[in-house]
């Protein structure tokens, strides 16, 4: 009988499980530590888990090829999308609902949705851009992020944040609006800074410098430099103060965390880096991280942060970080 160390195809099929597992959303804790038993077995069981992260990552060039060649030949679309063709640079190591679900909800954000990959610009993992949508408009997209442009409305600029983060400003020498969707709502501006972040279907506005006016359904309010308003489902918050200059700090490529709980932290610094830190002790979670961070520089960081937390660190395969 073959050793389970050399029998690759069933090491490959259980790495995959693992993977699928692991990027669900739904893995536990005993699942991560049940993970790290698993891999420790054997020099195969750590290639195969490598091996299975790797094809994953593989399927976001292959969907992106795919939705530029249906792009350019509008007959495909009608079609339906073979799932060999979606499938065969990737070792078809997915099910028909695994890929629906990667393609909505891609695991570990190795690569955009499908939504976002209709966007006109959009930045991947780690990487932050500069564009000039007009003479009078600058926008600074966040790591992760994307936007859509739309036509112009009586002259005024409009801009659909699809996914992320992204920094507004309008020249201080138009009058022209610059009208930015996200959501379910929007934020108008004139002769202003600011920036919004969308997750989900929760958005936050942040005003740096003159006014915004940021409307949900009926909803509307107009917050001015130094303060923020958010709103989701349940309809639009109230106007809340923020420090400018620590609201604008990943527009100079730093972080900085004030008293911030750990879970957070993780969830900001997983915005940065590829792969994925995973935070499983419940007890680390509200420790509170105070510092000012380099993106450059995040492995660091989170290295620094997970002792000042008394964490314990473990690297997987894949970019995969446990603390614990």
């Amino acid at each position: 009988m073959q050793e389970l160390g050399t029998n690759s195809d069933l090491l490959e099929r259980e790495a995959h499980c693992w993977v699928t597992q692991l990027v669900s959303g739904e893995a536990t804790v005993a699942d991560a530590e049940a993970l790290r038993r698993w891999i420790a077995q054997s020099p195969y069981h750590a290639e195969a888990y490598a091996a299975a992260t790797a094809r994953w990552k593989a399927l976001g060039p292959a969907g992106a090829a795919l939705r530029a060649a249906q792009a350019t030949s509008p007959q495909r679309m009608t079609r339906p999308v073979s799932r060999r063709l979606v499938l065969g640079g990737a070792g078809a190591i997915a099910a028909t609902a695994a890929v629906a679900y990667v393609g909505v909800r891609p695991p570990l954000a190795l690569w955009p949705s499908i939504g976002e990959l209709a966007a006109d610009y959009r930045t991947a993992t780690g990487e932050q851009r500069r564009i000039a949508l007009a003479d009078h408009v600058s926008v600074q997209l966040n790591t992760q992020s994307s936007i859509a442009l739309g036509p112009a409305v009586d002259g005024d600029n409009q801009v659909r944040l699809l996914a992320g983060e992204a920094a507004f400003a309008t020249s201080p020498e138009t009058a022209r609006l610059l009208v930015v969707e996200a959501g379910d709502g929007r934020a108008v501006a004139s002769r202003a800074r600011f920036d919004v972040r969308r997750t989900g279907d929760a958005v936050c506005v942040n005003c740096l410098e003159g006014s915004v006016r940021v409307e949900r359904r009926a909803q509307t309010a107009t917050i001015g430099a130094g303060r923020q308003i958010r709103y989701d489902a349940a309809g639009l918050g109230e106007a809340l103060p923020i420090d400018p200059v620590e609201a604008a700090a990943w527009q100079n490529g730093v972080l900085i965390f004030r008293f911030t709980p750990l879970s957070d932290v993780v969830a900001e610094i997983n915005r940065y880096r590829h792969g994925r830190v995973i935070l499983l002790s419940a007890a680390l979670a509200a420790k509170p991280v105070n510092g000012r961070f380099q993106i450059s520089r995040i492995d660091e960081a989170l290295g620094w942060i997970g002792q000042a937390v008394g964490a314990r660190s473990r690297a997987l395969p894949g970019g995969v970080v446990l603390l614990s």
